[in-house]
């Protein structure tokens, strides 16, 4: 029978093992990242791309930046919002900005 204090020292061994293959592999991935982040910014560049498309269902969750605050109620001022990512999306903050002020 194993004494309590190898079965310990094996388990840390086996762990700090585990801790450097995970330490090794993020820095390779974030090597892998950072060509692919290159790349991508690279095509952004030659397509002339402008604004991120965070969801495809109406204008103004596409582009929180670019929308007023009328836009989720262009079909009538008591109109309920009928996207779902209506309610992921939060105000864009040049929009609050601009509530401070009027009231």
């Amino acid at each position: 029978m194993a004494r309590r204090s190898s079965l310990y020292l094996s388990g840390l061994t086996v762990l700090s093992l585990a801790a450097g293959i995970l330490l090794l592999q993020g820095a390779f991935a974030e090597r892998q990242a950072a060509f692919s982040l290159a790349e991508s910014a690279r095509l952004v560049r030659e397509l002339d791309l402008t604004d991120l498309c965070l969801f495809t269902e109406a204008s103004y969750t596409r582009h929180p930046a670019v929308t007023d605050l009328s836009t989720p109620f262009q079909d009538g001022p008591l109109s309920l919002e009928h996207f779902p990512t209506g309610s992921l999306v939060g105000i864009p903050p040049h929009l609050t900005k601009t509530l401070a002020r009027a009231y």
